[in-house]
């Protein structure tokens, strides 16, 4: 009897087994992104999952341990989600507050684990295929789909972001084809990593003959190994480029991180302070002889018709140094939100709007059928609405590429604008209502963006991280976390065009063309074979 239930017992952890590795694996991903930073786990991370879907796949259910690693992964890489709780700033009760933030954890974490089903159901069926076919199509399908999410409106943590802000070298390969080049890189050495392990048995006869290490013999683990470090001195050499400096195309920026709680914004208080806050910040680095000055995202919480009257532009009216203001811009009965020139007459000369909205934070998916029921979480009443997608943003030093907070995580938005003339990267943000994970994940996103465009980038946030960002992902000054702050530093114009910026992704679709294309001869050669046969 004992033995019998010792069996069930075993039977029953062996049938759960594959779930908890799963899930574990993902959490290991998970734990690459601040606040932990472990990078170098997302080289090994997604590697028992393949495994899993590889040897299982005789079992007819292979969705449910690929949709716990997604759970794992994007559950822990965006846990800082429910930062946002208490909303009581918003007007939102404390109890309905948790539980629209334990919604947005829980829906973001579950659409991850969505995307990692498919992506396993499609392995399922190429169980069968070769082994280096499975890891050209799992790793293209996986780009693939990637694609598919961030062309949405929800979108942060791709495979790519696990690697900033500490490994720049590999990041750089974002310089060919933008973030997936890191992404496919990633899934690739996984997929060697997985097959080795799967065809380990072979390899471990062959140790036995020859008394080389396994890693050595087997040639997925050799080859995952020489993939890995190619990958890693591609990327050297695309670090190693020096950048021009030229006297002519520099720009001395400052930056006010005015330090001023979400909670206080709407507030005559939390105005009085931004108001204060931003004119002396202003004023110090006027002094100190920056030709600009950038303030973050609703730096000043008005509208732009009020804009004129505030002790901010009078400041910039009487000093003559453009600044750049975060406010709220007005389309008819709609807003937006917006970042202003002003030049050194105190004008607004050029504006841009905010294009990619937050879902549930600023707007409301499917509005038609659910404002009436989901409560808006908007610190205004108007109806805020998306700025233009092919946005141009000038300035009285050219062309810059703009951009305002959450877009950080769309690379699109900041290729397509360095395409058009983009020198330099304005980005603008206000992360105060998360936890310090958050902005640092968001300095990593906007690192990433810089290094794939070849382009200087300030930052400036509301409570922190602001920065300063060469061309090559260094930071060369961050701020402290709230903190308020003013800093300057030199940055350059720069017209280069990366093969990024010039074609886009184009290694994605050319991966899913070649590996849709090996397939299908296969399969038309073993349909030929069983037919002579």
């Amino acid at each position: 009897m004992q033995k019998k239930q010792s069996k069930k017992q075993r039977e029953r952890l062996t049938a759960l087994l594959p779930y908890l590795i799963a899930l574990a694996s993902g959490i290991l991903m998970g734990l690459t992104v601040a606040p932990v930073g472990a990078w170098f786990l997302a080289w090994i991370a997604l590697a028992p999952l393949w495994v899993l879907v590889v040897s299982s796949s005789k079992r007819k259910n292979q969705s449910p341990p690929a949709f716990l690693w997604g759970i794992g992964y994007h559950g822990v890489a965006l846990f800082w989600i429910t930062g946002i709780h208490p909303m009581t700033w918003l007007g939102v009760p404390w109890l309905p507050s948790l539980a629209i933030t334990l919604f947005c954890w829980g829906f973001i974490s579950v659409l991850g684990g969505v995307f990692v089903a498919v992506w396993a159901a499609v392995m399922v069926r190429l169980a069968g295929q070769k082994p280096w076919l499975r890891i050209l199509i799992g790793t293209a399908v996986w780009c693939g789909l990637e694609s598919l999410w961030s062309a949405g409106p929800l979108w942060w943590s791709s495979l790519a972001y696990t690697q900033s802000p500490h490994n720049l070298v590999i990041l750089h390969l974002g310089q060919l084809s933008g973030p997936n080049t890191v992404t496919a890189a990633i899934a690739a050495v996984n997929g060697l990593i997985a097959e080795g392990w799967t065809n380990h048995r072979d390899a471990e006869g062959a140790e036995r003959i020859s008394f080389a290490p396994l890693w050595f013999v087997n040639k997925y683990f050799a080859i995952a190994t020489g993939l890995l470090i190619s990958l890693h001195l591609i990327g050297f050499i695309l670090y190693s480029r020096p950048i021009a400096q030229p006297p002519e195309a520099a720009l001395k920026v400052g930056i006010v991180q005015g330090n001023i709680p979400n909670r206080l914004l709407r507030s005559s208080e939390g105005f009085r302070r931004a108001q204060e806050n931003y004119t002396s910040g202003y004023i110090t680095l006027a002094n100190q002889g920056v030709d600009a000055v950038l303030t973050p995202e609703g730096a000043l919480p008005i509208f732009q018709r009020n804009l004129l009257g505030t002790a901010l532009v009078a400041a910039v009216k009487e000093k003559g140094v453009v600044a750049w203001i975060g406010a709220f811009g007005e389309r008819g009965d709609s807003y937006t939100i917006s970042l202003f020139t002003f030049n050194n007459k105190a004008e607004i000369v050029s504006r841009y709007d905010k294009a990619k909205l937050v879902p549930l934070g600023e707007y409301i998916p499917f509005e038609g059928i659910l404002g009436g029921l989901v409560q808006r979480l908007s610190p205004l009443d108007a109806h805020q609405v998306p700025g233009s997608a092919n946005q141009l943003f000038d300035t009285p030093f050219g062309r810059a590429i703009a951009s305002i907070c959450y877009e950080s995580a769309f690379p699109e938005q900041f290729r397509r604008q360095a395409a058009a003339g983009g020198q330099f990267i304005l980005s603008s943000s206000n992360d105060a209502h998360y936890t310090a994970s958050m902005p640092f994940q968001h300095h990593a996103q906007d690192m990433m963006r810089a290094i794939e465009t070849d382009r200087w980038s300030a930052r400036a946030t509301n409570t922190g991280y602001s920065a300063f960002v060469d061309p090559h992902g260094r930071t060369l000054w961050i701020s402290g976390y709230n903190t308020y702050e003013t800093h300057a530093e030199t940055i350059y114009r720069r017209q280069t065009k990366t093969l990024y910026v010039r074609w886009g992704d184009w290694l994605t679709p050319l991966l899913l063309v070649f590996s849709g294309g090996a397939w299908l001869v296969i399969q038309l050669r073993d349909t030929k074979k069983l037919t002579l046969s």
